[in-house]
């Protein structure tokens, strides 16, 4: 029987190194190193990829790793200075080139492998070849400016792939959906004058970057009204993320009709990651994963790839992954979650949840 979604990974994007730092800042002398340093470290991806090969699911899907992104492919979203200088400082060792952004020697190439990840997974699918695919990205991509890497974000991935695959006529019009916990900066900015890109971005209001993501950031120029921010207050939980997919995100899929819906997957909503306060658990993430497939199929044929973003609690983060690729591949493969009683005891009370459903409302007027 056929595989329909594809899952590309690959063991070196493991082994890229995220310095000496503790938490979100450099270790100055006065707090003791952590191993792995930054709170980005490979552990949450490879335990992902780890608890799928163990539960079976791993065999269900078309699973390949892909070249790195050409530097021709990275090009079409960063300036060549930029480029050639995180080529030469990774050649010389490591270094840092923007905020919250070590890396070790070889990590240009890592992140070029990371958006060729994603690259190959977007045209896996406007190809034909499978139904849905994911790419376990790492560094991740969405903070990324053209110019400027920060929050872990090294190369803007999503908007590499989305930008290749236009250059090889596979399609033009795309909606890209952020349900990382932080807002989307990067992908906002390197398509905020651009009509045939639809940005959405889920995130907990002002916490990070803590200057982005407001409702009224819709565009500018031609792209007026196709970038959407959801700034959603931190505690808001299972349900207003559902509500707020229900009531703002897949009205504007429909209204905006894409060739093919891009997820840029975040899994630090998580209730138990150390960078948000959300509430968020497994079952948030394959509800909204179904959300998305059903808009597929009645927009684009079925047409959705994925991409991993952030996500930091070694803990947490494979039994979402596990449950949005089950999804994804319609599989009968469970790998159970053995926090979801706790983690739904945890969500905010019917007082709590009403007032989010008045602010979700208050924002569908303004958006929509």
């Amino acid at each position: 029987m056929a595989k329909q979604t594809a899952f590309f990974w690959d063991e070196r994007c493991f082994w890229h190194g995220g310095g000496n730092y503790a938490f979100t800042l450099p270790v100055g002398g006065l707090v003791q190193p952590l191993p792995g340093g930054l709170p980005e470290n490979p552990e949450t991806k490879r335990r992902l990829k780890n608890l799928m090969d163990v539960t079976g699911l791993t065999a269900e899907l078309n699973a390949q790793t892909a070249p790195e992104a050409s530097w021709e492919d990275l090009s079409r979203v960063h300036p060549e200075a930029f480029l050639q200088e995180f080529k030469q400082i990774s050649d010389a060792g490591g270094g840092e080139l923007g905020m919250r952004t070590p890396f070790a020697a070889g990590g240009f190439e890592i992140a070029a492998l990371s958006a060729g990840l994603a690259k190959a997974a977007l045209f896996h699918v406007l190809e034909g070849k499978s139904r849905n695919a994911y790419a376990l990205s790492r560094p991740p991509g969405h903070h990324c400016l053209p110019d400027f890497p920060n929050g872990f974000c090294l190369l803007a991935n999503l908007a590499i792939a989305i930008r290749a695959a236009r250059a090889a006529g596979l399609a033009q019009r795309v909606a890209v959906i952020d349900w990382d916990v932080h807002h989307g900066n990067g992908t906002e900015a390197i398509f905020i004058e651009d009509p045939d890109a639809l940005t959405i971005s889920l995130h907990q209001e002002k916490n990070y970057p803590i200057d982005t993501g407001d409702a009224d950031v819709r565009g500018e120029g031609a792209g007026t009204g196709a970038n959407i921010n959801i700034p959603l207050p931190p505690g808001a939980g299972h349900a207003t993320y559902l509500e707020a997919m229900e009531r703002i995100a897949l009205p504007a899929l429909r209204r905006f009709q894409p060739e093919i819906i891009i997820i840029a997957c975040g899994f630090d909503a998580a209730l138990i990651d150390p960078l948000s306060r959300m509430l968020a658990t497994s079952e948030t993430f394959r509800l909204m994963t179904r959300q998305v497939m059903q808009a597929a199929d009645d927009l684009c044929d079925g047409r959705l790839m994925m991409a991993h973003e952030g996500g930091y609690s070694e803990v947490y983060v494979p039994f979402c992954g596990h449950a949005v690729l089950q999804e994804m591949s319609g599989s009968a493969i469970d790998a159970g979650d053995p926090f979801t009683q706790t983690f739904t005891a945890r969500q905010p009370n019917a007082r709590l949840q009403a007032a989010y459903s008045e602010i979700l409302g208050e924002l569908a007027e303004f958006l929509l």
